[in-house]
């Protein structure tokens, strides 16, 4: 009898010891965050939005004690990216960078998600979209752009963006403003648009300027014009289109986002991070180094900022007949 007793007692405290982890850990939450955090870009690897999210990430990771993976889910104008982390858990271990293709491929594709669908909590710059054209076109400005494009029975080839992207956009507005008709080339993001113009594969395009500052700079590549109300600080003596009479102003520019339903905690950090992250002095310079516009602002800045760019984009749509779901 006294060796069952002994036994059972030995089961009972080991049942304890197994146990006791757990019973410890029911009543704390690991601190946030404490596993690697997931930044999915929307555009392949190369382009602009990847070199800008890559340089967020490693100036966020220096404010973190867990590594930040960049991941690029790109396709569908920039629309598969986001739908990945929209439908990503709600932990706060998933966020995206992403531009304005996402306001204008909600009422493009049907399928994309829409601005609701998504919280974004930070904003990072602009990024004016331009007119290059290869140096050996004969081209020297955006009026023999326009003279060549209406009088040549064969189109000018422009390297775009799929339907949705900033860069198609631009190439439509260019052809509805100008009264031209363009061959316009979809390609999965800026860097093989880029590898487009310079192989000679298309004529034209419409990048944002620092997509081909260098080809510029070197003589391969002649910047027509800026559709911006400014000009570029990387090429000052480019002109805009308002300044050559075309009232054409757009463009990309790019914000930190998350999923719906972040719990409050965690997206109050985040918002931060991200915050203070693009507001570092030396991330700035970094960003400058890479031609980007840096002007930061947090999550209530940043809406507002959308919701305006979603209200003046979209007559443009509409009147254009881009405008295939959510009509309002």
């Amino acid at each position: 009898m006294a060796f069952n007793i002994n036994y059972r007692r030995l089961v009972i405290a080991a049942v304890i010891i197994i146990l006791s982890p757990v019973a410890c850990n029911n009543g704390t939450e690991a601190p946030f965050p404490s596993n690697p955090i997931t930044f999915v870009v929307n555009w392949p690897a190369g382009g602009g939005m990847d070199r800008a999210g890559r340089l967020v990430a490693e100036y966020a990771r220096k404010r973190l004690d867990v590594p930040i993976a960049v991941i690029n889910v790109s396709g569908a104008g920039g629309a598969t990216g986001v739908r990945h982390v929209a439908e990503s858990d709600p932990d706060g271990y998933t966020v995206g960078i992403l531009g304005a293709s996402l306001v204008a491929s909600q009422y493009i594709n049907p399928n994309a998600n829409s601005v609701d669908d998504i919280d974004i909590i930070s904003f990072i710059g602009p990024d004016p979209a331009a007119l290059q054209v290869r140096s050996d076109s004969g081209i020297n400005s955006l009026e023999d752009y326009v003279q060549r494009a209406q009088s040549d029975p064969t189109p000018i080839k422009n390297g775009n963006d799929a339907p949705g992207g900033v860069s198609h956009i631009a190439a439509t507005l260019l052809q509805r403003l100008t009264n031209i008709e363009l061959t316009l080339v979809p390609y999965r993001g800026y860097a093989p648009t880029v590898a487009a113009i310079v192989s000679g594969e298309v004529q034209s395009s419409t990048l944002p300027v620092h997509q081909l500052i260098d080809q510029h700079e070197a003589g391969d590549i002649k910047i027509l014009g800026v559709m911006s109300e400014e000009r570029h600080f990387m090429a000052p003596d480019v002109l805009t289109f308002k300044e050559q009479g075309i009232d054409l102003v757009t463009g990309d520019w790019r914000a930190i986002y998350l999923p719906n339903n972040i719990p409050e905690d965690r997206h109050a950090f985040l918002e931060t991070l991200f915050f203070e992250t693009i507001s570092d002095p030396e991330f700035q310079e970094a960003a400058r180094q890479l031609s980007f516009f840096i002007t930061p602002m947090m999550a209530e800045e940043t809406k507002q900022f959308v919701e305006d760019f979603d209200r003046s984009l979209y007559p443009v749509l509409l009147e254009n007949g881009l405008v295939k779901a959510r009509q309002k």
